[in-house]
C-alpha cells in the first residue's frame, strides 16, 4: 500500500530547492512516488495509508559522511588534548582492549543516536567492522562502512596486510548485492601507512567494486610530516599513487591550498568536512568556500564521539555555518542552505548514492519530520534557517529509511533502547581491564 506521509512543510532538496507548504511525499516498496500537495496527492493516490506529521517539516534524512561509530564507548574518555597525543597516550591503548561484541555495542548506541536525531546514512571506518555491519544491518540504517588499516601489523583485528586483504575480499562476498550497506576499503591516513600499502588498497578496491576512501590533510603536522618524508603535501601524494579517482572520499581536508583543491577537482571525488571534531581538536578549519568554487563535492561528517562528541548532524550543520563565518570575518560565508546542502545532497555524494540526499520521485524514501511546535522553531520566517540555526536534533520525531520507519514520536522500532543503555552500563570500565 502506498503511504502519505503529509506535514505543514516538505523541504525537497531538489535542484531547484522547492518548498512545499501543506505538503506530502508519498512512498512505496522503498521509494519515493511523488512529492506535492498533500491534497492534490491525495487525489492521485486515493488507495493510500496517511501518516499526518501535522506542525513539522518533512526533509531529506540527513547523512552523516564521516564517523566511526564504535567510538561511542569513549565518549569523554579522554578530551582537550592535540590530536596525536590524544591519539597515542590514551586512544591507541584503550581501542587495543576492545572486542567484536564491545565495538556491536558502541556502534549500535551510536547508530540509535543518528535515528533519534535525523540521520538515516552514515559512512564509517574503524576495526572490527563485521560487528559494525551487523548493527547497521539489525536497526535499518544505510551505511558504507569498512575496515580501516594501518601499516602496523599485527592490528586489532589482523596479523598482516594479507589478513587484511582476504578479510575485505571475504565481506565484499558477504554484503554484496545489500540493498543499504556498502564496503569501502579505507587506510587509515597517510602518516600511518606507505606508499606500498597505499596502492594495494586502491587496487583492492577497484578488485572488490569497493569504494575507497582516508583521512587526508588533518592537521599541519601531517602536511610536514608528508613534505618531510615524500616530499609533497599529503594531497599531491595522494595523486601521485592513484588515490585520488571518482570513488573516493577524504575526510576532513582541513590544510588544503590551491593546488591541493585543483588536483581534488579535476578527481571529482568527494571531501567530508567535520567541524566539530576539527575545532575540538584544534586541526582548523577546512577552506570550505574555495572548495565550493572549485566544484568539489563537500559533505558533513561528525566523526568519532571520542572526539565531537556527539553524532547529532543538525548540530553539525550549524557548526559548520558558524565556523566558515568567525574564520573567514563574513557573516555571509557557509549560509544556512549551503549548511544543508553539505549534510544531504553533499553526503549523497560522499557515499557515491545518488538516490539518496533529496525527496524527489524515484529517489530512496530516506527522510525525517522536525517538529515545529516546540519554541525555538517559531515563528517560521524560513524554514531552512530554523533546521540549520534553531534545531537542536531533538524535535525529530520520525526516521525512515528506505520507507521502514526506525523511530516515530519518542519509540525506537528497531532496538530495545532501555536494554541497549543497561548493556552499554554493565560494560563500563572496558577500556582498563587487561586482555
Amino acid at each position: 500500500m502506498i503511504s502519505l506521509y503529509t506535514a505543514d512543510y516538505i523541504v525537497t532538496q531538489n535542484d531547484a530547492r522547492d518548498i512545499i507548504e501543506q505538503g506530502a511525499v508519498a512512498v512505496e516498496d522503498g521509494r519515493i512516488l511523488s512529492v506535492g500537495h498533500a491534497d492534490l496527492l491525495e487525489i492521485l493516490f486515493p488507495d493510500h495509508r496517511r501518516i499526518d506529521m501535522g506542525k513539522a517539516v518533512i526533509m531529506p534524512g540527513l547523512i552523516n559522511a564521516h564517523t566511526h561509530v564504535s567510538m561511542s564507548l569513549l565518549r569523554g574518555y579522554s578530551d582537550d588534548k592535540a590530536l596525536m597525543d590524544w591519539l597515542t597516550q590514551d586512544i591507541f591503548p584503550a581501542e587495543a582492549r576492545l572486542t567484536p561484541e564491545l565495538v556491536e555495542l558502541g556502534a549500535t548506541f551510536s547508530l540509535a543516536e543518528m535515528i533519534r536525531t535525523g540521520t538515516t546514512a552514515f559512512y564509517d571506518m574503524y576495526m572490527h567492522q563485521r560487528s559494525v555491519f551487523r548493527a547497521a544491518d539489525k536497526l535499518g540504517m544505510r551505511a558504507v562502512m569498512g575496515e580501516s588499516v594501518t601499516q602496523f601489523f599485527p592490528s586489532l583485528t589482523c596479523r598482516d596486510a594479507e589478513a587484511y586483504f582476504e578479510l575485505v575480499r571475504a565481506q565484499a562476498e558477504e554484503w554484496k548485492g545489500h540493498p543499504r550497506i556498502r564496503q569501502a576499503v579505507l587506510p587509515h591516513a597517510p602518516y600511518t601507512t606507505n606508499a606500498d600499502l597505499l596502492t594495494r588498497c586502491r587496487a583492492l578496491a577497484d578488485e572488490t567494486g569497493s569504494l575507497f576512501g582516508m583521512h587526508l590533510a588533518e592537521t599541519e603536522t601531517e602536511t610536514q610530516t608528508c613534505l618531510q618524508n615524500f616530499g609533497m603535501r599529503p594531497i599531491p601524494y595522494c595523486e601521485s599513487l592513484g588515490l585520488l579517482q571518482p570513488d573516493s572520499t577524504f575526510f576532513h581536508v582541513v590544510h588544503a591550498d590551491e593546488k591541493d583543491m585543483e588536483l581534488l577537482s579535476e578527481s571529482r571525488c568527494a571531501v567530508v568536512h567535520n567541524p566539530s571534531s576539527n575545532m575540538k581538536l584544534a586541526s582548523g578549519a577546512a577552506p570550505i568556500g574555495a572548495m565550493q568554487r572549485y566544484r568539489i563535492p563537500v559533505a558533513l561528517g561528525t566523526d568519532g564521539p571520542a572526539s565531537n562528541n556527539a553524532q547529532n548532524m543538525v548540530r553539525e550543520m550549524y557548526m559548520a555555518s558558524l565556523l566558515q563565518k568567525v574564520t573567514r570575518l563574513d557573516s555571509t560565508a557557509c549560509p544556512a542552505q549551503m549548511a544543508l546542502d553539505m549534510a544531504t545532497r553533499g553526503g549523497s555524494d560522499a557515499l557515491h548514492d545518488p538516490l539518496i540526499g533529496t525527496l524527489e520521485p524515484g529517489m530512496k524514501a530516506d527522510f525525517i519530520a522536525l517538529d515545529l511546535t516546540t519554541p525555538n522553531m517559531q515563528p517560521v520566517h524560513n524554514i531552512v534557517s530554523n533546521i540549520v540555526y534553531a534545531a537542536t536534533g531533538l524535535e525529530n520525531k520520525l526516521t525512515v529509511v528506505d520507507g521502514r520507519e526506525l523511530y516515530r514520536e519518542g519509540r525506537f522500532l528497531t532496538c530495545d533502547y532501555d536494554a541497549l543503555c543497561a548493556e552499554l552500563n554493565a560494560a563500563r570500565g572496558w577500556e582498563k581491564k587487561k586482555g
